[in-house]
């Protein structure tokens, strides 16, 4: 049990004195001892304090469900800022909260000085946690003022679509500009139809104007759903927008934490191995516990399975940094990490030598159970691990038109997305969007065989 908690203090600020002599550059960190169970709600809410809803209460049976399986355990919870806030478990032992320090102060570095975390936080603000208090506490009073179910039904539909949306936009943008074309004046009558149209019984001829055309909305596909809903919905109310809303910007702030998440990890990782091997200061026997659990957070599989099945994204992160900062330097490195994402670092710097060292490849499962390695090239290992994180994870939807009547249109992009809609699934998404839109939606897709299928909601 960890119960040194002086020790713990004395031997963190040490460590935070030597990664500032190492070169780290971080915003001041906030560290807190919690119980596990508070731990295990801050991973699956995703912050310490968040709008309440049923979901989250799955994500934990699920979280408990594992940890006491032996395939999870939370060792901290970090989240940028200015501070950034760390959550340490207060059982783990010394050397393991020891480590979990030296581990957030490399976090804390990465959130400062990569490109997308300083992109995003200068939007969506470096006080996440009392913003996101603040709008629980908001949640709480629409609970008391319309009732458990009418809110819930908002928050399941903005949660459902909480992955969908537009990172290559701002998260405040203007709404659409109005389009009011100016009229065009017909063209002017000729010396033949003006005496035609004198003729008795004929009116004569009083400026007349085509009609403007009619704006289209979106006037291109739109990938925001949360922020197109919550301006654009016809009979949303303004709590029900800031709902929405909230979930969206939420989202922003989580999104550089998925985009870079094996950078992030295997810089966290190299930086607390190397800080406690810095780290004279710290009792042998307390070092060798500390490297043990460095051992296990960074082995490439789980238990004591020799094949990985899936990517560790600590063991990747870690030995692709190590492979970098051996060829190229620790100022190269630097360099890389301010200025790519997983996606740029995984293309760029998994190179074919460190596939084979780490025994990378793409696999297939048959119906009957059967693994079969199918590809180890290169590109296919690299999209294998970078499948998942593109767009966010989510299928790439775009509200593609709203009717005069108020109906909405959706499109899935299924060419550029490459994933197919679990389509049971997006029939019960599609009837969380019809409860706010209030309109019918439909959702343009494709089947299994590549035949166009389209998804209604029942609200009609």
């Amino acid at each position: 049990m960890c119960t040194d908690v002086d020790s713990l203090k004395d031997y963190s600020a040490r460590i935070e004195k030597l990664a500032r002599e190492q070169g780290l550059d971080y915003f001041p960190v906030d560290f807190e001892l919690v119980t596990n169970n508070f731990m295990m709600e801050i991973a699956v809410y995703g912050l310490p304090v968040r709008m309440h809803h049923w979901s989250f209460g799955v994500r934990y049976i699920h979280q408990l469900i594992r940890q006491g399986m032996g395939h999870s355990r939370i060792f901290e919870v970090m989240f940028p800022g200015d501070p950034c806030r760390a959550f340490l478990v207060n059982n783990n032992t010394l050397p393991e909260n020891t480590l979990v320090t030296a581990h957030v102060l490399g976090h804390a570095d990465f959130a400062k000085n990569n490109h997308l975390f300083a992109q995003f936080m200068q939007m969506a603000g470096g006080h996440i946690l009392e913003e996101a208090a603040a709008r629980a506490h908001r949640i709480e009073n629409a609970i008391n003022v319309h009732g458990q179910e009418q809110v819930e039904e908002v928050l399941d539909a903005a949660l459902a679509l909480e992955p969908h949306i537009d990172t290559n936009r701002e998260l405040h943008r203007s709404l659409y500009p109005v389009q009011t074309p100016k009229a065009e004046l017909l063209p002017e009558p000729d010396v033949f139809q003006k005496r035609y149209h004198n003729l008795p019984g004929e009116k004569p001829v009083q400026g007349m104007r085509s009609p403007p055309p009619r704006a289209s909305v979106p006037p291109q596909p739109e990938y925001d759903l949360l922020w197109f809903i919550a301006h654009y919905a016809p009979d949303m109310e303004d709590w029900e927008r800031d709902i929405f809303l909230a979930v969206r910007e939420e989202s922003f702030y989580f999104y550089p934490v998925f985009a870079c998440q094996i950078m992030n990890e295997g810089w966290a990782s190299y930086w607390h191995a190397r800080l406690l091997r810095e780290a004279d200061f710290l009792p042998h026997d307390l070092y060798l516990s500390a490297i043990k659990a460095h051992s296990d957070v960074v082995r490439p599989y789980a238990s004591e399975r020799q094949l990985a099945l899936a990517v560790n994204p600590y063991h990747l992160g870690f030995s692709i940094w190590e492979d970098i900062i051996e060829k190229k330097g620790l100022e190269a490195a630097r360099q890389i990490c301010k200025e790519e994402d997983d996606f740029g670092f995984v293309r760029n710097y998994l190179s074919a030598e460190l596939i084979d060292k780490l025994d990378l490849f793409v696999y297939e499962a048959r119906d009957d159970g059967d693994i079969r390695i199918v590809e180890r090239d290169i590109h296919a290992v690299h999209e294998a691990i970078l499948a998942p994180k593109f767009n966010y994870g989510a299928p790439r939807i775009a509200a593609n038109h709203l009717h005069v009547d108020g109906s909405l249109q959706l499109l899935h992009d299924h060419q550029s997305d490459g994933r197919g809609l679990d389509l049971a699934r997006a029939e019960r998404v599609l009837e969380y969007i019809g409860r706010v839109w209030r309109r019918p939606v439909t959702l343009h897709t494709v089947g299994e065989r590549g035949e166009a299928r389209v998804v209604t909601s029942r609200r009609l």
